[in-house]
């Protein structure tokens, strides 16, 4: 038991970090922590989706992938790959001139950003090119992201503010369209719950990268904290929120029947599985 313990995270010995800011041994620790966390509520979910209730599994789907997703992100951040080198315009003395930029947890995002934004409109009943339209804001927010952190000189705040924009259009949109339609469809105190929810985090990461990739203010380890702290809460914390919420939808009226009984209409399976929507009569079929 003794060697089990006394295991060291050899993650950094076999893949050395650079630059002047950079991952640390206790940073990698966190990120295998996250990396857990990921992998145990993938399981859960996956476990989940074997009984979904009605027969539907498009929730379970949706944040299945964005879990699996992101242990594989985190897996490759805790062993310290994924990541270039860039040189800071903005230099803070404590950190240094040069900053490891760890290019992995803006494929998580570009992932993980969608399928709640996805998960959202299926939940309000808005429309499919609402739902689009939704996804390529949130992508255009992740990539002038990327591009921003990638930057080695003061221009990295023109894509900033490009990608700041695309949020506020993002969430502008999803407290008018998504709210009035969720309305309709008689969840609009949970739709609003989790639509507050997720851009309450938002707001955070627009902050968190501001203050790390963006100004080389906190280091990569206090990053890391950070963002990993917001992951759990974005995936693991909304997936399971929406698990528990949906327990009072109706299916039916949502019209989200399009997982368990193939192309079907959608008639046909609310009566099915809402017997009380069903119509009575000789020969209905």
């Amino acid at each position: 038991m003794g060697i089990i313990w006394e295991r060291a995270n050899e993650a950094l010995d076999v893949n050395p970090p650079a630059g002047d800011s950079h991952l640390n041994v206790n940073g990698s620790n966190w990120l295998w922590a996250v990396t857990a966390v990921y992998l145990v509520s993938f399981f859960v979910f996956f476990a989940l989706s074997i009984r979904p209730r009605y027969g539907e599994r498009i929730f379970h789907y949706l944040f299945a992938t964005a879990l699996l997703v992101g242990a594989i992100v985190y897996y490759a951040q805790a062993s310290d790959l994924a990541w270039r080198v860039i040189s800071q315009s903005n230099n803070i003395l404590t950190n240094g001139p040069t900053r490891q930029v760890f290019w992995a947890k803006y494929v998580h995002w570009a992932v993980a950003f969608p399928v709640v934004i996805i998960v959202l409109g299926l939940l309000s009943g808005v429309s499919w090119a609402s739902i689009l339209y939704n996804v390529v804001l949130a992508w255009i927010w992740v990539v002038t992201y990327l591009v921003s952190a990638l930057t080695t000189t003061n221009y990295k705040w023109g894509f900033f503010a490009f990608g700041t924009l695309a949020w506020l259009v993002l969430a502008f949109g999803t407290f008018t369209d998504g709210r009035s339609s969720a309305n309709r469809v008689g969840v609009s105190r949970d739709f609003i719950f989790i639509a507050a929810w997720l851009n309450t985090l938002w707001l955070l990461y627009v902050i968190a990268f501001a203050i790390s990739d963006g100004s080389n203010r906190i280091g990569v380890v206090g990053m890391f904290v950070w963002f990993g702290i917001l992951d759990i809460l974005l995936i693991p914390g909304t997936a399971f929120v929406t698990v528990v919420l949906s327990k009072r939808w109706d299916y039916g009226r949502l019209n989200l029947q399009f997982t368990q009984s193939g192309r079907v209409h959608s008639d046909g399976l609310t009566n099915k599985h809402h017997p009380a929507t069903a119509t009575s009569g000789v020969g209905h079929p």
